[in-house]
């Protein structure tokens, strides 16, 4: 298997780099908030929807403009821990895809959208825009070429991390080199964490919970394959009935699945009651 070189890469995406360039340099657009708009697109076009970023090209800057602003409410809305108010019709993006596209449509794949994104940001954007970035950025971000880039607004508190290596050069070794027919491929599911497929279920005292039912409900409710594990709370001395559990699931659309759209789903089991909502390192109470 050949490595990618760095030309090969920005050729096959001379396109998305193209239209990047336009956003921080033409429209004086916020680096991260460029990255994120970039990150929306490519999510959006894997998950099927006609391809965005190469039909940009036939439009005014005015109206990309406009149509990355929509792009900024798409992102925007995952932050949200409400649904959308409104129609949340998109209508430049809807008429450039031929397809109606609205912010519920993506707040009810929340998760999924969420996990999908920062993968994009993490395997494409952070490479393929490396060298443009190092351009617009501060000198100040400029510490080392040994060194990952400062970009101020990240870590960002729904998207997290991205590394962004200045002089970036890809090689065999790079995951995302892996291309089948001298393309490279990218397959989200691979990318998504143990904590991107979690959830955090709670249940009412004085009615006991076993790991046996947690299970039962899951896996008849959402497949068979649907759960990974549970992990319940271990009892103690006063407390002889777990309160709280976590459930890892087996992809981030399942997570969303259980959600549909709502912040907290509720289900029933047995007569007993169980709570479910994404997962979050703090919600666990320390030791």
């Amino acid at each position: 298997m050949a490595s990618l070189t760095l030309d090969q890469l920005h050729t096959y995406h001379a396109i998305d780099r193209n239209i990047f360039s336009k956003l921080v340099t033409n429209y004086l657009r916020d680096p991260v908030e460029s990255l994120l708009v970039m990150a929306t697109w490519l999510w959006l076009e894997d998950k099927g929807f006609p391809a965005i970023i190469p039909k940009l090209l036939a439009f005014s800057d005015s109206i990309i403009d406009a149509i990355a602003d929509e792009a900024v409410s798409s992102f925007r809305c995952l932050e949200s821990s409400v649904p959308p108010i409104g129609s949340g019709l998109l209508p430049l993006t809807t008429r450039l895809m031929s397809r109606e596209i609205t912010l519920h449509m993506i707040y009810d794949q929340r998760y999924t959208a969420i996990s999908g994104i920062k993968s994009f940001l993490a395997t494409v954007c952070s490479r393929i825009f490396s060298d443009i970035l190092q351009r617009i950025l501060p000198s100040s971000s400029f510490i080392s070429i040994h060194l990952p880039l400062i970009i101020p607004g990240f870590p960002h508190p729904t998207f997290g991390h991205v590394t962004v290596m200045p002089n970036f050069v890809p090689t065999v070794e790079d995951e995302f080199s892996r291309f089948p027919d001298g393309l490279w491929a990218w397959n989200p599911s691979r990318n998504a964490t143990e904590n991107d497929r979690t959830m955090f279920l709670t249940f009412s005292r004085g009615f006991p919970v076993t790991q046996v039912e947690v299970k039962e409900l899951f896996t008849t409710t959402f497949g068979e394959n649907a759960v990974e594990g549970v992990h319940m709370q271990e009892s103690s001395g006063s407390n002889d009935q777990p309160l709280f559990a976590r459930i890892v699931l087996d992809s981030v659309a399942t997570v969303d699945r259980v959600l549909g759209g709502r912040r907290i789903a509720k289900f029933r089991i047995n007569g007993k009651h169980i709570w479910a909502r994404k997962y979050e390192r703090r919600d666990l109470p320390s030791a």
